[in-house]
């Protein structure tokens, strides 16, 4: 399983979403839903395989009367690949529409990211090698300081889970697992990947989900934990057609 791919949802907490299905009528695509938007944040395509993710960032803002949501582009990478974040690279004018982001898409020959800060795109090929990639951008490994990509870009280098398909949930994602569950630090500390903040509105804005995602030429894995923090509730997604 040579691409190994960890997720964390961070979203307010009352925005209502869906765990990873198909949820696209006539589409072989698999991901979470967001009930709001309709898009999703991860989204996988097993036929190939292939999988396409999104992170918010910081730039400047869609103009509110023509704001699309991000959660369409991991759909569209999912299903198109990384044809569809070169031809969004050369396409200022349908950028301009999206608030900034970071968009990955990852199969068996490459993994490419595309940035937006809502002036300027720019594409990266992710080579062989452990990435962290945060709301700051590729900050792992990186000249960039950033406490989570210091905290957590060594020790998932340091160990590389074997994630087979046919493995339980545990064998096949070993400390991984520790590390998706916080390693420890609490929801405040500068580093942690599972948050939690109160806004003033009294709205909470925090970690919402985990995926773990492998891709590899006997298939592709994709467990999913819909309550950060407790390791009772991974579950391995169901990839089938349905019929």
């Amino acid at each position: 399983m040579p691409l190994l791919l960890l997720g964390f949802r961070d979203e307010l907490t009352d925005r209502p979403w869906q765990p990873p299905a198909r949820h696209w009528p006539g589409s072989p695509l698999v991901g979470g839903r967001d009930e709001q938007a309709g898009g999703t944040w991860l989204a996988v395509h097993p036929g190939v395989p292939r999988g396409a993710c999104i992170l918010n960032a910081r730039g400047q803002q869609a103009a509110p009367e023509d704001r699309r949501s991000r959660g369409e582009l991991p759909l569209r990478a999912a299903a198109d690949g990384s044809q569809a974040l070169r031809q969004l690279h050369e396409d200022l004018g349908t950028l301009a529409r999206y608030d900034p982001f970071f968009l990955i898409c990852a199969d068996l020959s490459a993994a490419l990211m595309l940035s937006w800060d809502g002036q300027h795109a720019a594409l990266e090929d992710l080579g062989p090698a452990t990435h962290v990639i945060t709301n700051a951008g590729h900050t792992y490994p990186s000249a960039h300081q950033d406490d989570k990509a210091e905290h957590f870009g060594p020790k998932f280098a340091a160990y590389r889970p074997d994630a087979d398909p046919a493995a339980t949930i545990k064998d096949a994602w070993g400390d991984w697992l520790t590390l998706a569950g916080g390693d420890g630090l609490s929801d405040t500390d500068p580093a942690a990947v599972l948050v939690r903040h109160e806004l003033p509105d009294g709205r909470v804005y925090g970690t919402t989900s985990v995926s773990l995602v492998a891709l590899g030429a006997r298939g592709l894995r994709y467990d999913f934990q819909p309550v950060p923090a407790d390791p009772t509730t991974w579950y391995p997604v169901h990839l089938q057609a349905r019929r």
